[in-house]
């Protein structure tokens, strides 16, 4: 990354790229002009029903321009314990999900993903912690590339709902 590409906060984000569960790349770059909603996921968590949630928000907003973004992590609990092939089966069987899933990664510690490390600095949490507390925390970036909100686990896809319309309807 360049150094005039830190210093505008509307270019970093679309400068990432991750691969999906099946291998491919995924650049951020087409996601400029929408809204992004990131969540870290697993699949025997007792939060994993948002899925369900998560998926209903892609259905009644991506025409508007919502993507959502889920990250498998098996940092709190061993709770995706699964290979990439797995984690996409069981999105689909269990929550339907169509929404992008990227390959399994850390969200924390030394070999945290440079994504999460981006978020995290862009949107610390309660009293400034950058570490991600537990699955499905949740982050939302606007059409220009800037991380705009930060929900704990707790937050339901339902809970945020209004939030996420509001960005969608800005300039």
């Amino acid at each position: 990354m360049s150094a005039d590409q830190q210093q505008q906060p509307s270019k970093p984000f679309y400068g990432f790229g991750f691969d999906l569960l099946d291998g491919k790349k995924y650049e951020f770059s087409q996601l400029a002009g929408k809204v992004v909603l990131i969540v870290n996921v697993a699949s025997e968590c007792g939060f994993t029903p948002q899925y369900a949630g998560l998926e209903k928000l892609y259905e009644k907003y991506g025409e508007q321009g919502l993507v959502i973004l889920g990250f498998p992590s098996n940092q709190f609990g061993g709770q995706e314990p699964g290979d990439n092939e797995e984690i996409g089966a069981s999105c689909k069987r269990n929550y339907g999900v169509t929404f992008p899933i990227m390959t399994k990664s850390d969200v924390n510690g030394k070999d945290e993903n440079e994504v999460f490390k981006y978020l995290k600095t862009e949107k610390p949490g309660l009293l400034g912690l950058k570490r991600v507390k537990w699955n499905f925390e949740k982050f939302l970036v606007d059409k220009k590339g800037n991380v705009v909100e930060r929900w704990a686990s707790l937050s339901t896809p339902e809970s945020i709902d209004g939030t996420i319309k509001k960005y969608l309807q800005q300039e």
